[in-house]
């Protein structure tokens, strides 16, 4: 399991006071953008700690403990930012969706394909797959699509999909 989460990705700043924008398609904001939350931000994951949070447009911003000035969060202007999975405290059988790339799919008890990329639009979240033969599909994260998903075993039971793969 992988230590780090990607969060999302700091686009610029807001005002003179160290407010940081950022582009998130995380699918647990609540759990992590509040006061006090550890975040890791870069490739050498530098620990910082959220201090305010709030909406803007479709921006998170965030200031960081410590910091009050813009010129001091310049450092992390096009950064991406990460969170441990430990620190979301979820309970056993709740995931994160970034969680089930890689996984495979499993459709009447045949694997079909595997999770490439998680695609956000405005309707669904999708799971774009490729099947064995190299097929690309598009599956709708729902319960009337999929039965199971399998964390530990990176597995996902798909129902109702045969009209997705063409």
């Amino acid at each position: 399991m992988k230590e780090y989460l990607y969060l999302g990705k700091i686009v610029n700043t807001h005002g003179i006071k160290g407010e940081l924008r950022m582009m998130s398609d995380f699918d647990k904001k609540e759990l992590v953008f509040k006061e006090g939350f550890p975040i890791f931000i870069g490739v050498e994951k530098l620990s910082e700690t959220i201090e305010t949070y709030r909406t803007h447009k479709n921006f998170d911003m965030i200031t960081l403990k410590g910091y009050t000035n813009i010129n001091e969060v310049l450092k992390y202007l096009n950064h991406k930012v990460y969170i441990k999975k430990e620190d979301l405290n979820l309970s056993k059988h709740d995931y994160v969706l970034e969680e089930l790339l890689n996984c495979q799919i499993v459709f009447n008890d045949k694997i079909i394909g595997q999770v490439e990329e998680i695609v956000y639009n405005k309707a669904n979240i999708l799971l774009k797959a490729q099947t064995l033969d190299g097929k690309i599909f598009y599956i709708p994260k729902n319960e009337f699509f999929i039965k199971e998903v399998n964390i530990e075993k990176k597995r996902i039971v798909g129902q109702n999909i045969q009209g997705l793969i063409i």
